[in-house]
């Protein structure tokens, strides 16, 4: 296993790399996540990138102790008042090693996942690493959900991989893409056409 903030770094320069050829209306479409655009989860990146332990302190007494009114100033805050500052903002944070007080696999998540959330939409295909597939996806099929993992999802089923050699749990086979599998774990159902077998429909 290799560094993980390395890898994080890889795919916060990929993002970059693929922001950078969009339109102003490709930065407006909707994304994955609900209620959110393109750009809306860009500068969401960008506040995790900046997230500090003490900061989150403090962010969380400015929303009164509400996780999603956190999150949705968060964006405000460091969205860019241009899709261009926004993606400066994103390529100046893309080396920092700093996050929530959590296991830094987590900062894998939020840059597979969210990576996801924006290259869908756009119908826009990027390579990622396998080692950083396999460490979100297997994060996220141990942590709650109520922490932002997918655990009560995945214990329903076991979840193979047909891309690599990966299985998890014990119940009713679901199988497909790595990929695919951790997306839908972590509630983006439009990967569920990506998978196969008799535990699907536990998931959908």
């Amino acid at each position: 296993m290799g560094d993980v903030w390395e890898l994080v770094h890889a795919e916060r320069a990929a993002l970059a790399d693929d922001l950078e050829r969009l339109t102003e209306e490709q930065w407006r479409e909707p994304s994955l996540c609900e209620g959110w655009s393109v750009h809306d989860v860009a500068a969401h990146l960008v506040a995790n990138a900046r997230t500090t332990p003490f900061g989150i302190v403090v962010d969380m007494a400015r929303a009164r102790g509400n996780f999603d009114r956190q999150t949705q100033q968060g964006v405000q805050r460091n969205q860019g008042a241009t899709p261009r500052e926004t993606l400066s903002r994103l390529r100046e944070v893309a080396p920092r090693r700093t996050g929530p007080p959590a296991p830094v696999d987590s900062r894998l998540v939020e840059e597979v996942v969210h990576g996801e959330d924006i290259r869908r939409p756009l119908g826009i295909w990027h390579d990622y690493a396998a080692e950083s597939i396999e460490r979100a996806l297997r994060y996220q099929a141990r942590v709650s959900e109520g922490l932002g993992g997918g655990r009560q999802r995945a214990e329903r089923v076991t979840l193979h991989a047909d891309d690599m050699e990966l299985s998890i749990g014990d119940g009713p086979q679901v199988h497909g893409p790595a990929l695919a599998l951790l997306l839908v774990i972590s509630g983006r159902t439009a990967a569920l056409a990506d998978l196969e077998g008799p535990g699907l429909s536990l998931l959908s």
